[in-house]
């Protein structure tokens, strides 16, 4: 890879900087609007008619316009700069005052699940403008039944900053501050991750001491923070009557736990046929006896496992997206072309990669740490998918441009898919086609396996927390486990790796996200087979699909494509994928 400088995203588009008086300005004005807002809407005023609900849900809107712009500032600054005082100071001080607002309008929600659905059909009858809205107040009348008394809703609303929220934070902090030395060079966090894709098995097993050693120094907080929120969990789904730790992800979801079930299982079939039977292809090819934990995505030895510039990478999703579609490919180039991208790894930055939607007044960010490697460009187009997702159903608005998770990861799979096709077409060498395939297959094995992989040590560790409290040594017990019924005989689980869990940042963040991975990739893996179909005007129908947002469920937006996910040969068909190209490795 040639020196560069790589892209760093400029947020300008939302403030110059925390000194920004804007910000200031906007705080008030939040405060201003939420407090009008209060006095204009609160229920004790009188019922509301379909006019009024109108106007609430557009100042609302508005509200939720201003909130989302202040937050989205301050935490991808955080997200880049958290080991800074000022920015940390400024990341607290900007969530404390958005949520002491916030507090004022949180009885608009709540009065909408207590509205006679007799009253609310008949508002829609009367406006079609407000009929615009029924999907999120159908969203949020979801909760009806898990509601508490508004005197508590609003106590665990303003608690969170210093309850869920600060371990949260106190989390990222942890972890981003993360630097080991070796040989007198320091690795942060995302360097350290970076060495398990080298080639050199040194430096996989150098990436894997570094990880255990950092991990081990912050093991009690790291094991403090999951026994709390895992507690604290527990403590609010039984006062909502959730009947199990999932039941509140899969209704935010919008999906029927029977679905989300019904995925696990076949997956959890598949097991054998997929990523036993890979790692032992793998474990063969390495000339092992059995893979090491920190071998499963290493490069092949028969493969030049290339380095790709920035600019090479660029070219390459661009190149893939404008295949596809013209408007996917204008949209992914605006991030590279307004820098709303920041790509460059650092001390203090964020680990993972996400596109963080902000405000639909303004557009999404996407942060990334690359490193050059064929996984980086991949991240890349996944993030992209995303980003363009979001971009297109920004116009729903602030209430209805954010997407379930059912469908949250179609987007951002499906690009990989089209950058992936596109880099096996160009490819003519045969060892090269098979370490691309390989690492394709790795990709959707960390997609689907993995990640249901750490569903089941989710669902185990909540269902053991409510007995009591839970050990470092317990935790690392229920991790290897799992980790041992997904990836089979053929990998050796090294004590070295039993502490891996506690990285795991959507275990703090999003507790029961990760089944979202395995729904996204088989979703898109069957997506695929209808595009290679020749499916008719698949492109337009596609970007409708995205552009729907939140506006209609799963189920809606999938029959556009003649696609039934409650069909129990569904998620077996999007398996079926990953299996041929294991095949096709084998003929290889």
């Amino acid at each position: 890879m040639t020196t560069q400088t790589l892209i760093s995203w400029n947020l300008n588009d939302l403030y110059t900087s925390f000194n920004d008086p804007l910000v200031k300005k906007d705080l008030n004005d939040l405060d201003l609007k939420c407090t009008d807002f209060q006095k204009t809407f609160e229920p004790s005023k009188g019922g509301y008619d379909s006019h009024t609900l109108l106007k609430a849900l557009k100042q609302y809107e508005e509200i939720q316009e201003l909130s989302g712009r202040l937050m989205s500032f301050a935490y991808l600054l955080f997200s880049t700069k958290s080991t800074q005082d000022e920015v940390k100071i400024f990341f607290q001080n900007t969530q404390d005052q958005v949520t002491q607002s916030y507090s004022k309008v949180l009885f608009f929600t709540l009065h909408l699940t207590k509205t006679k659905e007799s009253d609310l059909n008949a508002f829609y009858e009367n406006s079609k403008e407000l009929k615009f809205y029924k999907p999120w107040i159908d969203s949020v009348r979801l909760y009806k039944d898990h509601q508490l008394s508004d005197e508590i809703e609003q106590i665990l609303f303003e608690k969170s900053v210093a309850g869920r929220q600060a371990f949260e934070r106190l989390y990222e902090e942890t972890l981003t501050s993360i630097s080991e030395d070796h040989e007198g060079k320091p690795y942060s966090f995302s360097d350290i991750l970076n060495l398990f894709a080298e080639k050199d098995e040194s430096k996989r097993y150098l990436g894997a001491t570094l990880l255990n050693k950092a991990l081990e120094k912050n093991s009690s907080l790291l094991t403090l923070i999951t026994n709390t929120l895992a507690k604290d969990k527990e403590i609010e789904d039984r006062w909502r009557g959730y009947k199990t730790p999932m039941s509140s992800r899969h209704l935010s979801n919008q999906v029927e736990e029977d679905v989300v079930e019904a995925l696990i299982k076949t997956v959890k079939k598949n097991y054998p046929k997929l990523s036993h039977r890979y790692y032992a292809l793998k474990a063969k090819w390495m000339k092992k006896e059995k893979l090491e934990y920190w071998d499963r995505n290493a490069p092949l030895e028969d493969s030049s496992a290339t380095l790709m510039s920035w600019d090479e990478a660029k070219e390459t999703v661009l190149s893939a997206y404008g295949a596809f579609s013209a408007t996917t490919k204008e949209i992914a180039a605006r991030f590279f072309d307004h820098n709303w991208i920041d790509a460059n790894p650092s001390l203090g930055k964020d680990s993972g990669a996400y596109s963080h939607p902000t405000v639909p007044s303004v557009h999404p960010y996407i942060l990334m740490n690359f490193h050059g490697k064929l996984r980086d460009v991949m991240t890349l187009a996944h993030e992209l998918g995303h980003g363009i997702h979001q971009v297109l159903s920004a116009p729903q608005g602030p209430l209805l441009s954010d997407t379930p998770l059912t469908l949250a990861e179609t987007a951002s799979v499906f690009g990989e898919m089209l950058t992936f096709k596109s880099l096996l077409k160009k490819t003519t060498s045969t060892q090269e086609k098979k370490a691309l395939i390989a690492a394709k297959v790795e990709d959707m094995l960390n997609t689907v396996v993995r990640q249901v992989a750490f569903y089941e040590f989710e669902k185990q560790v909540h269902l053991k927390r409510k007995e009591g409290e839970l050990s470092s040594k317990e935790l690392n017990e229920i991790w290897l486990s799992t980790q041992k019924e997904a990836l089979g005989e053929a990998v050796n689980l090294d004590p070295l790796v039993s502490n891996y869990w506690s990285y795991i940042s959507h275990f703090i963040r999003s507790p029961f996200y990760v089944y979202a991975y395995a729904f996204g990739d088989c979703l898109v893996n069957s997506l695929y087979a209808v595009y290679e179909k020749g499916f008719d005007d698949f492109q337009e129908t596609y970007l409708t699909f995205l552009k729907a947002g939140g506006s209609k469920n799963y189920k809606e937006l999938l029959a556009m494509f003649n696609l039934d996910p409650t069909k129990e040969d569904f998620w077996q068909n999007g398996l079926s994928l990953i299996e041929s190209f294991i095949d096709e490795l084998e003929a290889l």
